[in-house]
């Protein structure tokens, strides 16, 4: 009973002090909550749309009218304008006005109608990774679209029947079923892992910033008496209200994804109950822990800031991590977002059972109880140091 009422009293004074800072205001609610609208309402649409390309047309013939016609009517592509000669064209991408553009030389029709393959060409900008790759299969189907028009009327000239010209032209017919996400919407792929990796980078930040600021305003041995000189104790009462305040905006945020924008959730609510506390849990405990090894304010913030800005490229979202370099495979595994990723992946995105990432679940108890290996060495660092700037 002498452990509770010591960690309840350290909760009233942390909660007096979460209330009558902005800080926390700032970056346990507000910024959060403006981070998940941001994204979410970013990439509402679930793929960009309508954007801007060009043309280099110097056949100008009725064949190459229709392809430019057919280029303009793919949700993803616009053609916004024609340019007289590749240079022109060239000089719009790089001022930004168009993604890329498509060049019909001369003779375009004429080298079509006599099967002697002419060369259509198209360019584009693949320094933005989405818009280039869905110009790139924008303009690539335009230009097939436009040999097997040519094949198709050759062939109904020479009396083939539709199941023959069908079979020529397309040998293979690919049935499509994307799984998980069979909208291929990017605000399912992204914002179901941007955004929880920036609210974790809040909780690495707020957790060792708490501890911190204690040295800062001389309040640290005033913390460590209220727990009786136990410094698990003091981490608990000081850990609990930020606990709670991340897990009501983890799973708002949960909710706001999964209920009211239907994100694909196969695996159940209870694995993304189980997510949204080990995310919270598995954060406080890693920032917990960076202030144990360098329990000094600025370093221990700066350490959390690069772990978690790291976090945004070996997670895997982005880029798969089987195909990096072995050293950084090995140390992704280092990071807590590497293993909520792999949860959400697999069991919530996937419904497959989480027996199949069990390993993912321990490392983030295990990122949650390292503050065991450290939480002496806080104390001594409360009692003993001194704050320098």
């Amino acid at each position: 009973m002498k452990t509770i009422r010591q960690i309840l009293r350290i909760f009233n004074r942390e909660l007096s002090i979460l209330i009558h800072n902005p800080i926390y205001w700032f970056c346990m609610v507000i910024f959060p909550v403006v981070v998940i609208l941001f994204f979410t309402s970013m990439m509402r649409e679930g793929l960009p749309t309508e954007l801007p390309i060009g043309v280099v047309d110097e056949d100008n013939s009725a064949t190459t009218r229709a392809l430019i016609r057919r280029l303009d009517a793919f949700q993803t592509s616009h053609v916004v304008s024609h340019y007289p000669n590749i240079n022109s064209a060239r000089q719009a991408v790089q001022r930004n006005e168009i993604y890329g553009f498509m060049f019909f030389p001369e003779h375009t029709t004429d080298d079509l109608m006599s099967s002697r393959q002419p060369n259509i060409s198209f360019y584009y900008s693949n320094a933005t990774l989405a818009a280039g790759a869905l110009i790139f299969r924008d303009m690539k189907t335009v230009s097939t679209l436009g040999s097997a028009a040519v094949g198709q009327a050759t062939m109904q000239a020479k009396g083939f029947t539709d199941s023959q010209i069908k079979a020529f032209l397309q040998p293979i017919a690919i049935d499509l079923h994307p799984l998980g996400n069979p909208w291929v919407s990017y605000n399912v792929y992204l914002s179901t892992y941007l955004v929880p990796a920036c609210i974790m980078l809040f909780m690495f930040l707020v957790t060792s910033y708490s501890i911190g600021t204690e040295l800062k305003f001389n309040r640290s041995k005033e913390w460590i008496s209220m727990a009786g000189g136990r410094g698990g104790v003091a981490l608990a009462g000081k850990l609990i209200p930020q606990h709670i305040i991340f897990m009501l905006v983890m799973l708002g945020y949960m909710i706001y994804i999964f209920g009211h924008l239907n994100f694909p959730h196969p695996g159940g609510w209870g694995v993304i109950l189980l997510l949204a506390f080990l995310a919270v849990f598995s954060s406080q405990g890693f920032g917990t822990f960076i202030f144990g090894i360098l329990p000094s304010l600025r370093m221990s913030m700066s350490v959390c800031s690069l772990w978690a800005v790291l976090s945004f490229t070996v997670a895997g979202g982005a880029f798969p991590v089987s195909a990096m370099d072995a050293p950084i495979e090995a140390l992704s595994y280092l990071f807590p977002m590497r293993h909520y990723y792999m949860i959400y992946q697999t069991s919530i995105l996937g419904g497959h059972p989480l027996t199949d990432c069990w390993v993912n679940i321990v490392a983030l108890v295990a990122f949650g109880a390292l503050p065991l290996l450290v939480y002496r060495r806080i104390r001594t660092a409360m009692v003993e140091y001194e704050y320098i700037p």
